[in-house]
């Protein structure tokens, strides 16, 4: 098993930045992919940004040049940095993370960015 705990969420104006962490605990040696979802009032789940042991990371076309991804591996935490936030970041953000081919996901964080 794997716990995932979320943190930095919060209100921000448009054009602001926030920093989320994820520390994960438990079985987490072989964990291949850590990640960051989103999910819209009345929308699917969508993946932000994610990044595999291997060190490659992506990000989806919206945030690419806005977001960063990244790892800690001395703390077992990935972060989300996300500069020139705009209204449509708004969503619920979970931290994800997949070892063994399962599927493990924290609580999730309110990010409200107002215009």
């Amino acid at each position: 098993q794997v716990q995932l705990v979320e943190s930095g969420g919060g209100l921000v104006e448009a054009g602001g930045s926030l920093r989320l962490s994820c520390a994960a605990s438990g079985s987490i040696f072989s964990i291949n992919f850590m990640g960051w979802y989103r999910q819209a009032p009345g929308k699917q789940r969508e993946l932000v940004a994610g990044s595999t042991s291997g060190g490659s990371t992506d990000y989806r076309d919206s945030v690419k040049g806005r977001f960063t991804i990244s790892r800690d591996n001395a703390k077992n935490t990935v972060y989300l940095q996300m500069n020139s936030l705009k209204p449509e970041d708004t969503a619920v953000y979970y931290c994800c993370a997949v070892r063994a081919g399962s599927q493990y996901w924290g609580q999730g964080t309110q990010v409200t960015v107002s215009s």
